[in-house]
């Protein structure tokens, strides 16, 4: 039995980033992220271990405690809400999703529409539309451009993590409601790499695995990807593979989301190499 590695997967850059800034603020003193820093289970309860806990309010946070926001970012209130209470701030928002943050801002503050292209309860998009203004719109579908109505002036931006060719799509129904449109094509490079060569590789292998959070969007992405193109399986960890699935099968080929660790990741292609079907 064969298994491949996609050419690009695992930590992105911005993640990478995201755990450095957590673990050289995890002393001295309480730090908390707030939300899970990353959509990795296995990751955020390593964090945990070496003191960088999590909390879902401000609130929760002592005076003069420290704060770090998590890769998908936040609104404003929030810097407002952690300097008025005088908080130490740690900033690891994803610079690509920084990036779709402005870019969002500054479209609403120029008088346009904002429509964010990505997944309404993702907090990546929720952080972007906190940015963006009173009334932004956020669509995921060719049907929900098709139902928006007439904009005059409409500014496009994408979830860094969304499907490039679905946004194509999205785009492509958004030009007709609007004279006025700009477009600002936020997908991160990252995406488009793990993407691809996720599509590439599950064209040659007689099963793909994607390994990843079951609540990491961009991980979700591609085992929804590599499923048009064969057999695929979505697993957290190695210990979610199953005897029957490598029945008749000659070829593996394994890719990660952006937020999967690299051990996670050789646990996963060590069992395959040595599974008993081998």
């Amino acid at each position: 039995m064969e298994v491949i590695l996609a050419e690009y997967l695992g930590f992105c850059y911005g993640v990478k980033r995201a755990i450095h800034l957590a673990r050289t603020n995890a002393a001295p003193g309480p730090a908390n992220t707030l939300g899970p820093i990353i959509h990795n289970p296995q990751m955020v309860s390593r964090l945990a271990d070496e003191g960088v806990g999590t909390v879902n309010s401000l609130d929760e946070i002592p005076d003069n405690g420290t704060v770090i926001i998590r890769s998908h970012g936040v609104g404003p209130q929030i810097y407002e809400e952690a300097k008025r209470r005088n908080l130490n701030v740690v900033d690891a928002t994803c610079p690509h999703v920084k990036k779709a943050q402005m870019a969002a801002h500054s479209l609403f503050e120029d008088g346009l529409q904002v429509v964010i292209i990505g997944e309404k309860c993702h907090p990546e998009v929720r952080s972007i539309m906190e940015w963006s203004g009173e009334g932004a719109y956020v669509i995921e579908s060719e049907a929900e451009a098709d139902e928006l109505p007439k904009i005059g002036k409409l500014g496009v931006v994408a979830q860094t993590t969304f499907s490039g060719a679905k946004f194509q799509k999205i785009v492509s129904r958004l030009l007709l409601k609007s004279d006025d449109i700009h477009i600002i094509r936020t997908i991160c490079t990252a995406t488009d790499q793990r993407q691809k060569a996720a599509i590439d590789l599950a064209r040659q292998v007689d099963m793909m695995l994607v390994i990843g959070g079951k609540n990491s969007a961009n991980t979700t992405r591609l085992a929804q990807l590599c499923s048009k193109e064969t057999i695929t399986h979505h697993i957290e960890t190695a210990t979610e593979l199953r005897d029957e699935w490598f029945t008749n099968i000659k070829k593996i080929g394994i890719t990660a989301g952006a937020s999967t660790p690299d051990w996670i990741i050789k646990e996963v292609y060590q069992k395959c190499r040595t599974w008993h079907h081998c």
